[in-house]
């Protein structure tokens, strides 16, 4: 099963559109290979996330970090090709590209690479126009009466 048509679910909701795009992309990026190098995304917050990748052997200049929308993309460009004749080779320096789909209002807020682990810090800020309001229940407004200067005849 390549795709899921969630059109019939449409019509029984509001605003659920990018849940579409959202099950292509898992479903795209379950085929390619996402286990180098390995990551993990830890909730540090209520509104905050922290997504660490293993990249031992790659130094700042190698990596790439690219928020677009609501997607995080980060590159490893593999290094200068050495000389050097390896009789086991277990550090991988290969290029790759990890993309991660990120929610709503959810922005890079800062990256730290230390000791062969990029952090790439994330912040969900919901916009004041978009938080939860409480709306007060109060009696409703009593007609008032249109007085007239003038007086009939």
């Amino acid at each position: 099963m390549r795709s899921v048509d969630l059109s019939p679910l449409f019509r029984y909701s509001v605003g659920f559109d990018r849940l579409d795009e959202l099950f292509d992309t898992a479903f795209r990026s379950g085929a390619q290979d996402n286990s180098y190098p390995p990551y993990n995304i830890a909730k540090t917050g209520d509104d905050t996330y922290k997504i660490t990748l293993a990249v031992a052997g790659f130094g700042e200049e190698d990596l790439e970090i690219v928020a677009k929308e609501n997607l995080l993309t980060v590159r490893g460009k593999s290094g200068e090709a050495d000389d050097a004749v390896y009789l086991h080779r277990g550090i991988a320096r290969r290029a790759f590209e990890h993309r991660f789909q990120l929610a709503d209002y959810v922005k890079v807020s800062g990256a730290h690479l230390a000791n062969g682990l990029l952090d790439v810090q994330l912040v969900r800020e919901v916009p004041e126009a978009k938080k939860e309001q409480k709306i007060e229940i109060g009696a409703a407004p009593q007609p008032r009466a249109i007085e007239s200067d003038v007086k009939a005849a």
